[in-house]
């Protein structure tokens, strides 16, 4: 295997003069250049009162016009609307929530604000900001894990705003709603900000939180506006609608400025064999090559393990070049202690570090500074994500450089071949389903401890609730009685419900009795078994010990020149079938889950060097999947052959499934039959990797023939003749890509949708 490196660029303090740079050394990996103009801002003129203390506070940052897009929610929302504001990001946003909430605490001093967000560094960081514009008068503050306890009891007698996390809300605030009598009773209003990360189970059951609080609140004879905020996504209404039940005025008329901004999407030098650089190296030597020529740089990668490679291996070349002290570049992720972050956040914050090696834990709106570019260590997951990872380059009205790292997969190197789907535009859906059983039972349960439920308002949250109310009484977790159902316990059920997740155990890491992070027990077994290789802030360990019992894993230092990667096999049960649709329908299935083993990928390259057994306990859900029905084999072919269509067949689908569904490629899951009793012919499932289902796979199952044209596409537009990584290969196949035919797929595709 040869060796690829990558040359330095010219020194410059220009992005676009950056992309152009790279844009002429490496012509043979910049597959495509975009460059998005400058826009101007646009301004408006609102008509609704403003306090003069507020006027003032505004002029003093020197904020003397407010975007279209503010002056129009400001004035909507002192009409009395729910809102919904979809801007791009850096559009100031947070003034459209920021401007009323301040107007209520000055105008009518008993009212109370409560902010949410999906992060307790993003509400930390927009309590700074919101400090600055505060008047005397008026006090806030953060509510959360962090908080001292010896500050609460302030903050709920005397702030006027509130800014705390869905998860707080859920465990801390609600079950002990008595404590916060006096501020229910005055809450004027909610703002619900980066709506769009809330998708599939966390979406599910903040949706359900919500309908609590509003519950309490009507039951205290108050009605809080909601204000809400989101990234660009295709449904922004129809979200707000099943987080809150309330029907909102869309504001999406964008006036903020927005700087020049370049794209370049750049696929890894060609190693031979169908290999390629890994994308972790060639998202390292960019990194490196941007620091030293003086641009402050973020990379996301999708993966925890990702973000610490491409710190490592950043370091690694720093120390060759000698040019920037290797403290100037850190990493940034889940699973760190609250100091750690808290630390990194400031050196950012501050400009003490250059670069910044991330997982999306970095993506929101959390002021960093001026960034001049961002990598994208492979695609990030949906085009919403995408360009919320690239706003975070050139914020303002400062240019900034996005570049796309694409990794060696299917799904990457068709968007490399098909650059406008990024480009043009096109938003897609956040998927919820707040009616999922399995999300509604527990959260039912929560409402009851915290008062009685009566059928009438057990509507709200949605029309099977009732059933399962009822379901829940003849078992004996809740009680009928006088006309309610009561929860028949003092201690509260919300500690015991995780809202970002259905299979929330938490395992900690040990290091000789030193915690270094943690991670839930699901992933835990896919990434802290015996043998897993854990990386920590650049350096190295090995997980000894898995002890599920204990929820413990017991780790060493170990200098390795590989990382691992789980190997899990799923088998499904299909069930009822809910619709169909010719070769298609929506089924629900059992589906179990083991993880069997794990690969050794060597650190250059990628390359599996080795495969262990592993011997884990396996989880079985039901869920809900698409099968689609394959023809059997026509006398004429060889059954080998067909097979091998088969099993490309659901790598071709599983492929495009996330990029239709909207959702991370690791909330679907694919596995293929060579014959289906239920259908006595081969088939092919895809499905939600969430027990109960959050409406993935309804969304295949409505786009089935764009579906199935665009996976004949992905194999068809791909020149090689038998397959290869940008087609039809992929790392996550549970019998490393054996039994596969590129002919064999392409015939059965072009009969299925011949008959369709």
């Amino acid at each position: 295997m040869r060796k690829t490196t990558l040359s330095k660029p010219t020194r410059t303090k220009s992005s676009l003069n950056v992309a152009v740079a790279f844009a002429e050394s490496y012509r043979d990996q910049i597959v495509h250049v975009e460059t998005h103009p400058s826009v101007e801002a646009s301004f408006g003129a609102t008509q609704a009162p403003m306090h003069a203390q507020l006027s003032a506070s505004l002029k003093e940052l020197g904020l003397d016009s407010l975007y279209t897009h503010q002056a129009l929610a400001y004035e909507e929302a002192m009409g009395g609307k729910d809102l919904v504001v979809v801007t791009g990001t850096n559009s100031g946003k947070t003034l459209c929530y920021n401007l009323p909430a301040i107007q209520w605490s000055l105008t009518e001093p008993a009212s109370r604000m409560l902010y949410l967000f999906p992060t307790k560094a993003l509400a930390q960081d927009q309590m700074g900001r919101l400090e600055k514009m505060l008047p005397a008068s008026i006090r806030a503050g953060t509510y959360d894990g962090d908080t001292p306890k010896s500050q609460r009891a302030s903050l709920r007698k005397l702030a006027h705003i509130v800014l705390t996390n869905p998860d707080m809300l859920h465990v801390g605030i609600l079950p002990s709603h008595e404590l916060w009598t006096r501020f229910l009773k005055s809450l004027r209003l909610i703002v619900i900000d980066e709506m769009h990360t809330y998708r599939g189970v966390f979406g599910s059951n903040v949706a359900a939180v919500l309908r609590r609080l509003l519950r309490l609140c009507e039951w205290h004879r108050c009605r809080p506006q909601i204000i809400a905020c989101s990234a660009t996504i295709g449904n922004p209404t129809e979200l707000f609608q099943k987080l809150t039940g309330r029907t909102p005025k869309l504001i999406d008329l964008d006036g903020a400025p927005r700087g020049r901004r370049t794209f370049v999407f750049w696929n890894p030098p060609d190693l031979g064999g169908g290999q390629r650089l890994s994308t972790n190296k060639t998202s390292a030597q960019i990194l490196t090559m941007l620091t030293e020529s003086g641009q402050r740089t973020l990379v996301f990668s999708r993966a925890r393990i990702s973000a610490e490679l491409v710190l490592k291996y950043a370091r690694a070349q720093l120390k060759e070049g000698g040019t920037v002290d290797l403290s100037k570049v850190e990493s940034y992720r889940a699973g760190y202690t609250v100091k750690e972050r808290r630390q990194i956040e400031q050196a950012v914050f501050k400009g003490d570090l250059l670069g910044l090696s991330a997982t999306n834990a970095m993506e929101l709106g959390v002021d960093i500074g001026s960034l001049d570019a961002v990598v994208m260590n492979g695609y990030p997951g949906s085009i919403a994500s995408f360009y919320q990872q690239a706003g975070r380059a050139g914020r303002g009205t400062h240019e900034g450089l996005a570049i796309l790292v694409a990794q060696n997969d299917a799904l990457e190197q068709y968007l490399l071949r098909q650059p406008e789907i990024l480009m043009d535009g096109r938003n897609e859906n956040v998927t919820i389903n707040p009616e999922n059983a399995q999300i509604l039972t527990p959260q039912l349960l929560c409402a009851a401890h915290e008062r009685p439920l009566m059928p009438s308002e057990i509507e709200r949250f949605g029309p099977k609730a009732l059933e399962l109310a009822e379901s829940m009484d003849r078992s004996g977790e809740l009680a009928f009685r006088n006309g309610m159902f009561f929860y028949p316990s003092h201690e509260a059920p919300a500690s015991k419900v995780d809202i970002r997740g259905s299979r929330g155990e938490q395992v900690v890491l040990l290091h000789d009795g030193v915690e270094l992070g943690s991670m839930e027990r699901w992933r835990a077994m896919q990434n802290a078994h015996r043998g897993a290789i854990y990386l920590h802030r650049g350096a190295t360990y090995v997980s000894i010990e898995l002890d599920l019992e204990t929820g413990v894993a017991h780790l060493e230092p170990l200098d390795a020149d590989y990382y691992t990667q789980p190997i899990v096999q799923s088998i499904l049960e299909p069930q009822v079938t809910i619709k169909a649709n010719g070769p298609m329908s929506l089924r629900g299935v059992k589906v179990t889950t083991a993880v069997i083993g794990f690969r050794r990928r060597a650190l250059d390259g990628d390359l599996t060097i080795g495969i262990e057994d592993l011997d884990l306990p396996p989880e079985t859900f039901e869920t809900l999947a698409t099968m689609l029905e394959l023809p059997n084999a026509p006398i004429d072919v060889e059954p080998e052959k067909h097979l091998g269509g088969v099993h490309g067949v659901e790598h071709a689908l599983m492929t495009l499934a996330p990029l239709l569904a909207g959702c991370d490629r690791g909330d679907l899951g694919s596995a293929w039959y060579a014959f289906n009793l239920d259908s006595m012919s081969p088939a092919v499932f895809v499905y939600d990797q969430t027990p109960g289902g959050v409406g993935l796979c309804e969304k295949l199952f409505d786009a089935s023939s764009g579906w199935l044209q665009s996976a004949r596409q992905l194999i068809a537009s791909c020149s090689c003749e038998d397959g290869c990584p940008a087609c039809l290969l992929s790392s996550r196949c549970e019998i490393n890509n054996d039994a596969l035919d590129k002919r064999g797929t392409l015939a059965i595709m072009r009969k299925i949708l011949d008959q369709d």
